[in-house]
């Protein structure tokens, strides 16, 4: 598998914030996120080549009972449904990072699905089109949500962006209190400044607000 981060930190978003974890970065992405924060798995995808035993031995030297399988889409990559059956194998809490718009039969505790919503789109016309096609699949997220424990998270750049969350959510048929929004963003400055109206938004709606807790501890940089 080609994996472009290997590494041990905190789980910076979503329910788990704060959970020492052991984070798989695959590369490769079906997707080109305008405000993609992980471009070396997308735009520019790079990594190297590890076998699955490889993988394992890493993730066996943190000594760490949760997992994040992460991208780019984890769900694309080759050797997915494998990789996670040996991770249950060794009896670890697994969440998959996904943006839901591919299902594949792996073993997962937390499906956390990020449906990218119009602000994702990119100023680039080779990739406009076919990420606008792709980014919002309902079929397969209503499948990944009836097949496990999942959450909803949203990147958030504006308030009318809500009018998008809030079309989705009812359309799916989604728990409430499993919606998560988040602020877009890499600085500390623009994530405080969205998320004091983003949890404005949150009281009003029920939905839950989700730092950026790695970006409020390291910066934006790789490997945290």
């Amino acid at each position: 598998m080609k994996i472009a981060e290997l590494f041990y930190s905190i789980q910076g978003e979503g329910s788990l914030v704060g959970v020492p974890s052991v984070f798989i970065r695959t590369s490769g992405c079906n997707l080109r996120c305008g405000w993609c924060d992980t471009p070396y798995t997308s735009w520019q995808p790079e990594g190297e080549d590890l076998t699955l035993d490889q993988i394992l031995d890493t993730v066996k030297t943190h000594g760490a009972r949760h997992v994040v399988v992460t991208g780019g889409e984890p769900m694309i990559a080759p050797d997915i449904v494998a990789l996670t059956t040996r991770l249950r194998g060794l009896g670890l809490h697994i969440t998959i990072e996904t943006a839901g718009t591919v299902e594949q039969p792996v073993a997962c505790d937390l499906m956390s699905i990020s449906p990218k919503l119009s602000n994702s789109t990119p100023n680039d016309p080779r990739w406009a089109g076919q990420h606008d096609r792709l980014r919002i699949q309902p079929a397969t997220l209503s499948e990944l949500m009836a097949a496990y424990e999942y959450q909803l998270k949203f990147v958030i750049e504006k308030p009318a962006d809500l009018e998008e969350v809030r079309a989705l959510v009812r359309g799916l048929k989604a728990d409430r209190e499993r919606v998560i929004l988040m602020p877009e963003g890499t600085g500390r400055e623009r994530l405080r400044e969205r998320s004091l109206w983003l949890a404005e938004i949150c009281k009003e709606y029920g939905f839950r607000l989700s730092p950026r807790l790695h970006v409020d501890l390291y910066g934006n940089q790789r490997g945290v």
